[in-house]
């Protein structure tokens, strides 16, 4: 005979409470075809404040994608200029400090069942949850006329909270964080019982934090690039005479003077009441995550946390970023160091609030969000650092500025000209004792062992085919008079590279012989490196993509001119400063390219960064060290977005392990489809029946 409906209501949870689990939990596996309870957490990315902003990256998921075809995805649906200038400002981030809020008001698309349309908002304990937002439906139900489901959840005792829906319906509560929620769904027609469904939920809450430097942080790479003008801002060049001045692309709401002086006509007014000339300047740029830092949700460390969070429907990833542009290991990880973009951290901490002009030691800040989550370990740690430790940034300037040139001599005398042969030393002297120090403050924030540290290695920027390092030429450079790629330097460089600084490396997160490990077992990291391959046809010179369905952005093949002559010279470059009638508003910043390092005119007309604590303070904003500055260290040399993505997509096997998750063959994103008419066909295979309900 058939239970009815209301002693079930009553018998059910009592049984449910002192009956030990069912052998057999009724919950969805990818194969199955019985009727199941699935369920998914709602914003599994707990960074995002706004669901929607979550299933942007979960719909775009589809199955088999790689994080590389997500971003192209994304990027043509912006019209290359971004998926992230809609999110960037709707964080659980304080732009101001660079920390992470302590609660966070977040926004999910639908409310609680039965809950008013307020219920939405919600605000909640980023580090320590108290719950989850999770939405349940029941899947593989044969479609019958006059069914209806009444769900029980209960998260320690009985009698818990009941919901009557439709059995096509999903519900939508809110469960406790750490302790596992009983459901159970009893399928009915009138007062019959049909079938009794029961399953055990429980989220998995992951805590991850990103570590390093300029390419952990994703550098070159704003949130919100910056929108530039089709008219001329004047730089003054490190020379002296009439012929010191050239002309680059202005920022597109800057209202200030854009002429040097005297020199040249002044054809702008001077700088509005609104503030000063910087101020006004830095409102008018780029955007970031974290200004200080230029750390940027296309950095590889949140690419590999969100794509971890999109492809696993019962987990919830908290995300510490920590990375930072300039960082190495004695000043960023282990010790302070100066912010890197002063005056746009200092535009947003307008209101009276403190405007910091140093970044907090990484390690001190990840030791302090643990101390505020007791009860909670570290789960994995992605980590990118080394290269600032010996000196990567001077090299690539002694490649790209001409010996010839003033700004050679300038950048040298600050000792900012490297070479691979200097490089070499603190290499293989003072890189292997800061790792030793890194190895010795992570240990305890670890439980005493290294291996959930995932060690991505950095991408080589100057490669166009395997074993082929760029030629030299001002392709691609000439946001800079002083700009030309000396080819035997680039080669000694690359040569470095590829046979002394990836080895040790790989030495130094592998603890090889010449790692100087003291206990190997627990002070291995994970290292990574999948990336190589891909890596090798994009360098900064690459100009034929190697997937067959991406082509060059029309404007970078008309308007980057291979023989350097990008730029006028003539002086109505002011009013147009690109040649052949270009117009740098065009520039698409993520765009798919062949090359996935970003070249200084990609820097430029990405993020015109101006940096801060680099050589001593620019007397203004058309100062000759501000033009050589956003040139050199303003993102140049720098994995783009799709750059990024690949060395995520390298990273997730690793990650993957770490945590015991399996990549699935599905990402469930997909909205709940509405109920079929009665007699209906969804083309779909048969579901299956339902099982029998047990008799009392």
């Amino acid at each position: 005979m058939r239970a009815p409906l209301a002693l079930a209501a009553l018998l059910l949870p009592l049984a449910a409470a002192l009956a030990p689990a069912p052998a057999h939990a009724q919950v969805c596996t990818a194969d199955s075809v019985e009727p199941c309870i699935d369920w998914q957490v709602k914003n599994r990315f707990r960074l995002f404040k706004s669901e929607q902003d979550f299933q942007t990256h979960a719909v775009a998921h589809g199955p088999g994608s790689t994080i590389l075809a997500v971003e192209r995805k994304l990027a043509r649906g912006t019209d290359g200029f971004g998926w992230a200038r809609d999110m960037v400002h709707n964080l659980c981030v304080d732009p101001v400090t660079s920390t992470l809020l302590d609660r966070c008001e977040r926004t999910y698309e639908a409310a609680r069942t039965g809950k008013p349309s307020s219920d939405r908002k919600k605000t909640e304990s980023y580090l320590n949850p108290r719950d989850h937002r999770v939405g349940l439906t029941l899947k593989n139900l044969a479609t019958e006329p006059g069914l209806a489901c009444r769900w029980t959840l209960w998260d320690k005792t009985p009698p818990g909270r009941q919901f009557d829906t439709a059995c096509t319906e999903e519900v939508i509560d809110d469960l406790a964080a750490g302790i596992g929620t009983k459901v159970s769904v009893t399928v009915h027609r009138g007062e019959e019982i049909v079938a009794i469904l029961e399953s055990r939920v429980e989220v998995r809450d992951l805590l991850i934090a990103g570590m390093g430097d300029s390419i952990a942080s994703g550098e070159g790479n704003p949130d919100s690039p910056v929108m530039l003008s089709d008219k001329g801002f004047c730089y003054r060049r490190l020379l002296g005479g009439t012929f010191s001045e050239y002309f680059r692309p202005s920022r597109r709401d800057y209202r200030g003077m854009r002429d040097c002086g005297p020199t040249t006509p002044v054809r702008d007014a001077a700088p509005t009441a609104q503030g000063s000339a910087q101020a006004e300047w830095a409102r008018a740029g780029a955007d970031w995550m974290s200004p200080a830092c230029h750390r940027s949700l296309y950095g590889y460390q949140v690419r590999t946390a969100l794509a971890l969070a999109v492809e696993n429907p019962h987990v919830a990833i908290t995300f510490l970023p920590l990375a930072c542009t300039g960082a190495q290991i004695d000043e960023g990880l282990l010790g302070s160091q100066p912010i890197r973009d002063f005056a746009k951290a200092c535009e947003q901490a307008a209101g009276g609030r403190k405007c910091a002009t140093s970044v907090p030691p990484q390690i001190a800040q990840l030791g302090r969000y643990l101390q505020l989550a007791p009860e909670r370990d570290l789960d994995l740690l992605l980590l990118t650092i080394g290269a600032n430790d010996i000196g990567f940034s001077p090299m690539v300037a002694g490649v790209m500025v001409d010996p010839k040139e003033d700004e050679y001599d300038v950048l040298n005398r600050f000792g900012m000209i490297k070479t691979a042969k200097e490089a070499t030393a603190t290499l293989q002297k003072e890189l292997p004792a800061s790792f030793r120090k890194l190895r010795a403050a992570l240990k305890p924030l670890l439980g005493g062992s290294l291996e959930h540290v995932v060690y991505v290695r950095y991408g080589h920027p100057a490669l166009e085919a395997p074993d082929r390092t760029c030629g030299g030429g001002r392709h691609g450079m000439d946001i800079h008079p002083a700009f030309e790629v000396s080819a035997p330097r680039l080669q000694s460089v690359s040569e470095f590279v590829t046979k002394s600084f990836f080895p040790k490396l790989e030495q130094l997160a592998r603890c090889n012989a010449g790692g100087g490990c003291a206990d190997p077992e627990t002070e291995r990291m994970t290292y990574v490196d999948g990336h190589d391959q891909a890596f090798a046809r994009a360098g900064f010179c690459a100009t034929e993509p190697a997937d067959p369905t991406v082509a060059e952005p029309d404007f970078d093949v008309a308007c980057f001119k291979k023989n350097g002559s990008s730029f006028r010279t003539d002086s109505d470059a002011l009013e147009q400063p690109m040649t052949d009638g270009c117009s740098p508003s065009d520039y698409r910043p993520y765009a798919p390219r062949a090359r996935w390092i970003r070249t200084p005119n990609d820097a430029y007309f990405a993020a015109m960064t101006f940096p801060y604590g680099v050589l001593q303070a620019p007397q203004s904003t058309h100062d000759g060290l501000w033009g050589l500055k956003t040139a050199v260290y303003g993102g140049a040399i720098h994995p783009s977005a799709e750059g990024h993505a690949a060395m995520a997509d390298a990273a997730m096997p690793a990650a993957r392990h770490l945590l015991s998750l399996s990549a699935p063959p599905a990402i469930l994103a997909e909205p709940i489809p509405p109920p079929a008419p009665p007699g209906a066909s969804s083309g779909a295979a048969p579901a299956a029946a339902l099982p029998p309900a047990p008799v009392p």
